[in-house]
């Protein structure tokens, strides 16, 4: 298994990696099933959008189980991929809200501008959504949370399983919005017109910085 560490820019300092990255390392090194995304990809949400460009947090929860998914950015697919559920819904809102949704399920597009698309687990065995929730990943989420949150930042919990790490979150001028989560059996309790897209713009608008082009091609 590849060493994440040089790949990771600022990320690679935090406390997760020196306590609890090698025994998740070895469980994953002795697991016998198809783990999602590939080694590669497993941080890609880290290397795409460090700490200081981070603006927006949005923590899914474990990567898709299904293979071909996951590409190590929570919720998106690559762009030959079918949406899956969750994210129609996504951008079901986004055209309620925007008027307009990305042509493809690829989300790199959020990541360049600065939306940290963090899973709260980074590994699933092919098929078993879930199976690894409790590897001990959850340290690393808690570690990004207190980190970004050190400066004004935007988070979306989407979902009570999200909802339960705003503890995490360092006090500060920030945004954030709790909904119901995307996926088909709760949407419709409380996601479908939030319209997160259009208040965190707002949010960042009246701070004097650039809105977040959620529509573009990556």
């Amino acid at each position: 298994m590849p060493d994440p560490l040089t790949r990771l820019g600022a990320w690679a300092d935090l406390p997760f990696f020196a306590a609890h990255w090698p025994a998740i390392r070895a469980q994953l090194a002795s697991e016998t099933r198809t783990l999602l995304p590939p080694d590669d990809l497993r941080f890609a949400a880290l290397e795409r959008t460090q700490p200081d460009d981070t603006r927006i947090v949005i923590l899914g929860q474990d990567p898709y189980p299904t293979r071909g998914h996951a590409n190590g950015l929570a919720f998106s697919v690559a762009p030959d991929v079918a949406l899956p559920r969750s994210l129609k819904n996504i951008y079901r809102e986004m055209a309620d809200d925007l008027g307009a949704q990305p042509d493809t399920g690829d989300l790199s597009h959020w990541a360049a501008q600065g939306v940290l698309l963090l899973n709260t687990a980074l590994s699933v065995p092919e098929g078993a959504a879930g199976a690894h929730a409790k590897l001990g990943w959850s340290h690393l989420t808690r570690d990004v949370l207190a980190k970004v949150s050190g400066r004004d930042c935007a988070f979306l919990l989407w979902g009570n399983h999200a909802q339960s790490f705003r503890a995490d979150i360092r006090p500060g001028n920030h945004l954030v919005i709790e909904t119901a989560h995307p996926s088909p059996l709760s949407a419709r309790r409380g996601f479908f017109g939030a319209r997160p897209f259009s208040r965190v713009n707002a949010w960042l608008q009246a701070r004097g910085e650039a809105p977040i082009d959620w529509v573009g091609a990556p």
